[in-house]
């Protein structure tokens, strides 16, 4: 393949100034995305966003461990040239070879910090930092959180209710939050499951007199929807999820409910929930084989792929599943959630989040640029 990329091993300019030069081999999930910016903001170094193009059928790349750009389509994505970054932050399989790639450029001194669930051995990373449900190894360079990393703050939580509150003024206070995910391993969101956390919500909203505010996400199946919509009864408010929708209500919902209702499907939207400080209720979905509680079994939304999903988990090697359930007992033994349903109880003081871990880690990289 023709590279017309420039490359060099020379050090950056201004290699030696006060803070890193910080690169953003920004992922191709929402989640991932939202992970890479919030570490980035984090640390409060100005950094560059590489967004890439990927080709969908190359997978040699990633699967052998490469360090190339075989993967990605060079005229449609941001220029990868010199000068070189200190670091590079990035996520998902298809961003590994590209990183490596841009490490031997820069003569091996660019730094690679890498979220979540890395293909390749940890030992190929400066730092990983990851979360219970990937069930890595532990190592010297693997951090391991409780939740994702997420973008919410005070601030960003009070502009977006700010925003949001004249599309609900019509609807009486308080608020309680929805927000729904979708199919996710061997766990679906499916007609079944949107009917009982309507009923749970009906009920809820009934005891405060006041109103559901529901976000969907880009998981959220039609079938879910649609049941959700038949059986809620209740004054509420209803977002239907729209790629790069700049009127998003996300986080102003996450801002003016009181308490929130998460699907337990995603564990980055119960880190934003929980980020919030309010109480946070888990809506449990079935699952074949792995029911998200032992002692409280669901019917299961028939889905084919959870079901093979289910058998990845039984039969496969470890690294290519996930278990959210380690997430919740974490999350539970925390006192941050209960399950939907249940009674929560004033959540305990904590000591350092898990952005501020990652930051810390981060800047420990670099000991003598942290000015």
């Amino acid at each position: 393949m023709n590279q017309a990329v420039t490359t060099s091993s020379a050090p950056v300019d201004g290699a030696h100034a006060s803070t890193p030069r910080v690169w953003l081999v920004t992922g191709y999930r929402a989640g991932e995305r939202s992970q890479i910016v919030a570490l980035a903001e984090g640390l409060g170094w100005p950094f560059e966003l590489k967004s890439l193009s990927y080709r969908k059928t190359e997978f040699r790349t990633s699967l052998l461990r490469g360090s190339d750009l075989r993967g990605i389509r060079l005229a449609d994505s941001s220029p990868l040239q010199a000068p070189w970054p200190d670091l590079v932050i990035s996520a998902g399989m298809r961003n590994e070879p590209v990183g490596r790639w841009i490490r031997a450029q820069s003569g091996g001194r660019t730094r690679l910090v890498h979220i979540g669930r890395p293909w390749a051995d940890p030992s190929r990373f400066d730092l990983v930092i990851t979360t219970p449900q990937y069930r890595l190894p532990e190592r010297d360079n693997v951090l391991q959180n409780a939740m994702p990393l997420h973008r919410v703050t005070e601030e960003r939580l009070a502009e977006a209710a700010t925003a949001l509150r004249p599309r609900v003024a019509h609807l009486p206070g308080p608020y309680t939050g929805i927000i729904l995910g979708g199919n996710s391993g061997p766990y679906t969101l499916g007609p079944e499951a949107a009917a009982r956390i309507a009923q749970h919500a009906n009920r809820r909203v009934r005891e405060t007199n006041g109103a559901l505010l529901i976000s969907t996400s880009a998981r959220t199946s039609q079938r879910a929807l649609q049941a959700l919509q038949r059986h809620i009864d209740v004054p509420h408010y209803l977002y239907h999820w729209q790629p790069d929708d700049s009127d998003n209500p996300y986080f102003g919902i996450l801002g003016l409910s009181e308490e929130l209702i998460v699907t337990a499907d995603s564990i980055s939207m119960l880190g934003e929930a929980c980020a919030t400080g309010k109480p946070v209720y888990m809506a449990e979905l079935g699952g074949y084989g792995y029911p998200m509680r032992d002692d409280h079994p669901l019917p299961v939304d028939f889905r084919f792929t959870a079901l093979t999903y289910s058998w990845l988990m039984r039969f496969g090697p470890q690294r290519l599943s996930r278990d959210l359930r380690l997430v919740h007992k974490q999350l539970l033994a925390e006192g941050r959630v209960v399950w939907l349903g249940g009674a929560f109880t004033a959540r305990p003081e904590t000591g350092l989040s898990d952005l501020e871990r990652a930051v810390q880690r981060v800047r420990a990289l670099f000991p003598d640029r942290n000015t």
